[in-house]
């Protein structure tokens, strides 16, 4: 059944006692102003709109209903690539890529010339807006279910007091590393990362974390397995939404402002008779133009059963040899069909405000069903056997922006302009009349 909640008084008790006095704080050139009772914003992974408009249609998420008649709900623009790790970055500095420095999962670093993952703090050029919060006094807790995304949400955190974990390894949790002990006991076993019960996890966490009084600022950031595996209409992703508003119901019985988004959104990647529509970029550059082509696709990542590392985004690095006829194959790859953006690495970064030095000398990106690959022998398509639903172009880059309350007429106003997701923390800090 699903979870009705009535909104309670907020019990300031079971936080600090000076908590109508907290400080503001400021954050990468942003000051937020967190009203008493806890915040909590939600980063729905891999939520395209349809997910939600689907299981509202059926009844099936009342708590979200009731959120978007009494507070906001519409929608915003992601951060290009749509993926995980760039949104998520950017949703948690409140800033873009050009200025936090992940510009993908994945990247090719030409002063070590080696292709490395994103899932390190180290990458990070800007500190989080976790440890100004926990400085002002807040008590912030962080949860993901991708424990890849954890070092850089607990950079600067665990040593002010601050929690950071994630539901893919919450066995190993310690006070030294993740700011709590114990979580399987407070909420319960580890649940399997390649399932919805990973995402459902991190929101019955968020509630116990608040319940207990460890945390009052929280961000909790979902998994995107089961919206790889299923469209909208599907039984098993209706009953995932189903199960995630009662978690949101249980949040919002707290007296929690909760604010919602998502990293991006997720479309099928098929051509008719189910099979994945995919250009291997790296192999036509290659015929056409001899050695040498290094094709990077951001998406890339540990959990290839999601994607097999197939998206709508790609760097191309060009050999030195070639790099005199740059327009030329920038003009092959705009005529291929399928491939709907090319823009060499100054118009990319102006245009999708990305780290100018973490780029190849083009960009390209694909169409709505379509993927960009480098060659057939370097992903495995037996782990997308199901069929390919992915993401990381222009077509997953729209996403819900809810708010549990209204909006302040000035943050009202700013809606009707082009609202980014990494604006969410601004918006439940700032923007409601909580």
């Amino acid at each position: 059944m699903p979870f009705h909640f009535e909104r309670q008084h907020y019990d300031s008790s079971k936080f600090a006692p000076d908590k109508q006095k907290m400080n503001s704080f400021t954050s990468n050139g942003r000051t937020y102003t967190p009203p008493s009772q806890p915040v909590v914003v939600v980063c729905l992974d891999g939520s395209a709109d349809e997910y939600l408009n689907s299981a509202l249609a059926r009844g099936m998420m009342p708590n979200l209903q009731r959120m978007s008649l009494n507070g906001y709900r519409g929608i915003a623009r992601g951060q290009m690539p749509s993926l995980t790790n760039v949104n998520n970055t950017s949703i948690v500095t409140g800033v873009p890529p050009s200025v936090h420095g992940i510009g993908g999962n994945y990247f090719y670093e030409t002063a070590t010339n080696q292709e490395v993952m994103t899932n390190s703090a180290t990458f990070l050029r800007v500190e989080t807006l976790f440890p100004a919060a926990q400085r002002a006094g807040r008590k912030v807790g962080v949860v993901t279910a991708k424990d890849k995304l954890r070092d850089i949400f607990a950079s600067g955190l665990i040593g002010l007091g601050g929690i950071a974990f994630s539901s893919e390894k919450v066995n190993e949790v310690s006070s030294a590393t993740h700011g709590i002990e114990g979580v399987e006991a407070l909420v319960g076993p580890r649940p399997a990362i390649y399932s919805g019960d990973a995402s459902i996890y991190v929101l019955k966490a968020g509630v116990k974390l608040i319940e207990t009084g460890r945390a009052d600022f929280l961000y909790l950031s979902t998994t995107d397995f089961i919206q790889h595996k299923f469209a909208p209409e599907a039984a098993e992703a209706l009953r995932f939404y189903a199960d995630i508003d009662e978690q949101l119901g249980r949040l919002l019985e707290l007296g929690v402002v909760l604010g919602i988004t998502a990293d991006h959104g997720m479309n099928a990647k098929q051509k008719l008779d189910g099979s994945p529509d995919v250009i291997y970029l790296e192999s036509e550059l290659v015929a056409r133009f001899g050695p040498g082509f290094r094709v990077i696709l951001p998406i890339t990542d540990p959990y290839v059963v999601h994607h097999g590392a197939l998206g709508s985004f790609a760097q191309v690095h060009i050999p030195t040899d070639v790099a005199g006829v740059q327009g030329q194959v920038a003009d092959f790859i705009r005529q291929m069909p399928g491939i709907t953006e090319v823009h060499d690495r100054a118009t990319a970064a102006r245009l999708m405000q990305l780290p100018l030095d973490r780029m190849g000398n083009l960009v390209v990106c694909s169409g709505r069903s379509v993927v960009i690959g480098r060659t057939p022998d370097w992903h495995n398509l037996k782990v997308i056997q199901e069929g390919l639903r992915s993401h990381g172009g222009r077509y997953e880059e729209m996403v819900p922006f809810i708010l549990s309350e209204p909006l302040k007429p000035e943050y009202l106003a700013r809606t009707k302009g082009d609202p980014r997701n990494f604006d969410i923390f601004d918006f439940a800090c700032n923007g409601t009349l909580a």
